[in-house]
Order: C-alpha cells, then structure tokens, then sequence
C-alpha cells in the first residue's frame, strides 16, 4: 500500500509565496487579456476595473476577421520564425558537433568569442547587417530577417547543444564506422538522436526569437508585406495615443504560440537546459 505523503508548515510556507510569486508574474498577462476585452469606455475607469464590468470581443473581430491585415502579420512571423529555427539548427548541430569532437585549435577561445558574441546587444549587429544586406540587395526580403536572427540565436544554440555531444559516446560512432557507416551516416543516424532533447530546446527558444523580434524588422524592411507581427502592434501606438484594445488583443493573439509551445516543450526545454548544463 502506497505511503500518504506529508507536509509539514515550512511546505506550506513554501506553496504560499510560490503561489503568490506565480500569480504576481502572470499578472500581466491576465491584464493584457482583460483589456482586449474591455469596451473603449472601460479602458481609463478610475479606479480601474481589475474584474470587467462588459465583455467585448470587437477588437479581436475589428482585427482578425474584418480587417485581416493582422493575419498577414502573423504569416509573415511565422515564416521568419521557423526560418530562423531551421537555420540554427541546421548550422548549431555540426557547428556544437565539431567543437566537441573534433582537436580544433583554439577551441576555448572560439567558445569565448561565442560567448561573448551572445552578450551583444542586438542594435550592435543591425547596423552592420544592414549595410551588408544593402550591398547583397536583400532588404526587404525573408532571407535578411531569417539570417540577422540566426546571428542572434546561433551562438546560443552551438553553446547549449555542445555538451550534449560531449555526452555521447564516442564508441557508438565507432562501432557505426565498423558497420560500414561513413561519419556523416553515424552523425545522423547514431548521435543526433541522443541529442534530441537539446535540439528541441534550441529550436523552441530560436523560433521564439525570431517571432519576437522587433529590431531587425525595423531596420531590415520597409515593405508592410515582409514585415512581421511585432511591427503590425507598432501600428496601434499613435501621435495622439495608443488603441490599447486593439492592441491588447493583437498582442495576446502574438503570445498564444509562446504559451503553446512553452506547454508543450516544457520538460524539453527545462530538461534540456539544466542537462546541457551539467555535461559540460
């Protein structure tokens, strides 16, 4: 017969200020909600209306069914954002493989020079882009967008997956090759398979940020028809003010994919970051 767990006070304690440290973080997203779906005349109430008084879904219908521009927006992150994950992945796992395998000289100082090019500020990187994407004349175009975000996410993704080669055997690529495998089929077939855990923790966090980058748009597109969603929000914050329902129910239209894909990947993601961590 299975043992009934108990809990002493200090447990108690503990679920308290986690609960209540959950409910703080969340709060902004509960009112990001809340406002889309308050009327116009609700949005400025003093003392604001933490419980709305009347539900409206018209900023959700003036914006995704009326006017269905914003779907364009939505496509057009969708695209960058899975661009950018498949060119991470496809450039991190060799990349990580390599560093890990392979006697490369000056290994430790090619893993700083990531390091440190993951600590840039991306504004630092978006002039310089700009200028080259110029010369190549892929302004406004998918290609600039999907590359200048897998500057960003590159170097995270080699250091975080880098560990996870380390970790793999080496005798199982070995008894591959002696199976007749060449090294690339042993790569595919053997390793990257032990390492899936890490790659979909890399490809969640490169398309979340591909879908929520703002900078690279800004500098990178001129064309509504390229931009992603990040800069459709823009279009709601005016000279004169800011249509905060619209707004609102943009933004939490934006953040659904986050939500699903953090619930979906969430052991994934934990597990592969803290594993990542301690293979190293």
């Amino acid at each position: 017969m299975k043992e009934k767990q108990t809990y002493d006070r200090k447990d108690y304690i503990t679920a308290c200020i986690a609960v209540i440290l959950t409910l703080l973080f969340l709060f902004p997203v509960y009112w990001m909600i809340v406002t889309s779906l308050k009327p116009m005349g609700e949005l400025f109430a003093n003392p604001p209306h933490y419980i709305p008084q009347q539900l409206t879904f018209r900023s959700y219908i003036d914006n995704f069914i009326k006017n269905r521009s914003m779907l364009g927006y939505m496509a057009n992150s969708f695209i960058i954002a899975a661009g950018t994950m498949a060119l991470t992945l496809l450039l991190a796992a060799p990349a990580a493989y390599g560093l890990a395998r392979l006697p490369i000289r000056g290994k430790a100082a090619i893993l700083i020079l990531l390091l440190a090019t993951q600590m840039l500020p991306s504004i630092m990187l978006a002039m310089p882009l700009f200028i080259v994407f110029s010369k190549m004349q892929l302004i406004n175009s998918f290609t600039a967008l999907i590359t200048a975000n897998t500057t960003h996410s590159l170097p995270f993704a080699i250091l975080v997956l880098r560990p996870y080669f380390l970790s793999v055997p080496g005798g199982l690529e070995e008894a591959a090759l002696i199976d007749g495998s060449n090294k690339f089929s042993a790569f595919w077939r053997i390793v990257l398979p032990l390492v899936r855990p890490g790659l979909m923790t890399v490809g969640a966090f490169s398309f979340l940020w591909g879908w929520g980058d703002f900078l690279f748009a800004l500098t990178l597109t001129s064309k509504e028809s390229i931009r992603p969603l990040t800069m459709g929000l823009y279009k709601f914050i005016g000279q004169y003010g800011t249509e905060w329902n619209n707004l609102m129910a943009v933004a939490t239209m934006a953040a659904v994919p986050i939500i699903v894909i953090f619930i979906v990947l969430q052991k994934y993601i934990v597990g592969g970051l803290t594993g990542g961590a301690m293979k190293d």
